[in-house]
């Protein structure tokens, strides 16, 4: 029941009116559960969920046969491997990664145009970016990293350098042939300075449209948390619409078109755009 400050129960309570009940944990090392996540690699990620699938269907008020996966942002490393380990069937893709260089790469890029840097300081920022790429190729130590940074680790931990040197290389192309003949919603922000949307959905078209059963949902008006911008740029309007219409988070149609996806598997009418 890790409720991710209550964000996640607006869509709980969509996936309850579709006949979905949900399960969802904390990340080892989050909110007292024993562990470190940035220990972990995406296939001991996707162990973790594997091994909760089991016990989730290994309960009696639970259909086995009735069991799916729902994950945002760096799940796109990790659903597709799930999917390789343990039947499912049903994937939602929110926000998905394909390749973390290319996604670091974009996200830097986006941020900076957000910002309205100087081209100074994108040609800094990116030489700094392309010095760890090359840090990450020849496997080298946090006290090398921080050397290399001038001394400056700027919020890099030895940990998360850890994490990333496990997973740099992560990239979701091939696993997501595991997915074909999965119905899969792929969910896309209009206003994703994380993810590069575009590479996204041309991946996933490509490796799953033979499948026949790749549903996409694009929200113009979303951030890549599938917050509306118009409020996730404030923190006084996150606080009040959590509070008085939670539902109002997200942007216009994500949660009903979720729960219209899980019916349509429910009544067997599944169909594909």
């Amino acid at each position: 029941d890790a409720t991710h400050d209550d964000g996640y129960k607006p869509m709980w309570e969509a996936n309850a009116k579709a006949g979905y009940a949900s399960l969802s944990w904390d990340k080892p090392g989050v909110a007292g559960a024993p562990g470190n996540w940035l220990d972990q690699s995406m296939d001991d990620r996707a162990d973790e969920a594997a091994a909760a699938i089991a016990w989730a269907r290994a309960r009696p008020d639970i259909d086995g046969d009735r069991i799916g996966l729902w994950g945002a942002s760096q799940a796109g490393w990790v659903l597709p491997k799930i999917a390789a380990k343990t039947p499912v069937t049903f994937v939602i893709a929110v926000s998905p990664a394909i390749n973390w260089l290319q996604q670091g790469r974009y996200n830097l890029l986006a941020t900076l145009r957000a910002d309205g840097a100087s081209a100074a300081r994108t040609e800094a920022e990116v030489a700094r970016s392309d010095t760890t790429r090359r840090l990450l190729e020849r496997h080298a130590t946090f006290e090398e990293y921080v050397r290399a940074m001038g001394g400056d680790a700027d919020g890099m931990t030895a940990d998360r350098w850890g994490f990333i040197s496990k997973n740099y290389t992560a990239d979701a192309t091939q696993d997501l042939r595991a997915l074909r003949g999965v119905p899969v919603l792929l969910t896309l922000a209009g206003h994703d300075i994380n993810v590069d949307t575009a590479d996204t959905e041309r991946t996933y078209h490509k490796v799953l449209d033979a499948g026949g059963a790749l549903t996409v949902k694009r929200y113009p008006d979303a951030t890549h948390s599938l917050l509306k911008q118009s409020i996730e740029q404030s923190d006084l309007k996150i606080t009040l619409t959590a509070l008085f219409s939670p539902h109002s988070l997200f942007a216009d149609g994500f949660l009903a078109d979720q729960r219209q996806f899980l019916r349509e598997l429910s009544r067997g009418s599944y169909t594909t755009p």
